[in-house]
């Protein structure tokens, strides 16, 4: 499992933006700041995923709290998936699967491999129930503009369903689709374009989760 530090453009952004910094005890942008925040800085760096979880960011004693939460719930999937990436960012985390395990080319129905981890990846889910999750799909450049974003949101809808069919909670889940808009490498080899295929989980704190360490650090 990699972890990655936190994004030094989040601290430029806030700055910039809010003129002021997080205090230690409940210091937390407010959720449509958060939002703008994470869109930002989601833009500026090309990164769904990094934008999605500075948008949820809580900070402070608080997030540490949702950080310690992410870490075991980090542990257990990497444990689990044979054929994932599991990464912790900040105060959530990104589980990437390679749409070559998940699908055959073109096609958005889920493969017998797919199933499996997924089933792997449910189980963890139904324990670990205080997290929201995107489910983001992401293509190469072949193919149309229009093509490839209907391929990317099909494929996180499969992926979606299954999930619920599993008995995660639909409220839980959102998906989108990106197309080829959020490369992660060059589309100029068949190893980029490998790379880019994929679909994204990224794993962010529930309300529940959130108001759970409000409580725990009021004591």
């Amino acid at each position: 499992m990699r972890r990655l530090t936190a994004f030094g453009m989040a601290f430029i952004l806030v700055i910039a933006l809010f003129g002021c910094t997080r205090t230690q005890k409940g210091g937390t942008l407010g959720a449509g700041a958060g939002a703008l925040l994470g869109g930002l800085i989601g833009k500026a760096s090309g990164n769904t995923a990094a934008g999605t979880i500075a948008g949820a960011a809580v900070g402070g004693a608080v997030g540490a709290h949702v950080g310690h939460y992410m870490d075991e719930q980090a542990k257990e999937m990497d444990e689990a998936l044979a054929n994932a990436k599991v990464e912790r960012v900040d105060e959530g985390i990104v589980v990437t699967m390679d749409s070559g395990i998940l699908f055959d080319v073109n096609k958005s129905d889920l493969r017998p491999a797919a199933k499996s981890e997924l089933d792997k990846l449910s189980t963890v889910l139904l324990e670990k129930d205080k997290t929201n999750i995107l489910v983001v799909g992401h293509t190469d450049s072949d193919g149309s503009d229009e093509y490839n974003l209907k391929l990317s949101e099909q494929r996180a809808s499969s992926v979606r369903s299954y999930l619920v069919a599993k008995g995660v909670t639909v409220d839980r889940m959102t998906m989108q689709g990106k197309g080829e808009m959020d490369p992660v490498a060059p589309n100029d080899s068949p190893e980029g374009k490998q790379l880019n295929r994929r679909v994204e989980m990224i794993f962010t704190a529930s309300d529940e989760l959130i108001a759970e360490a409000e409580a725990a650090e009021k004591g």
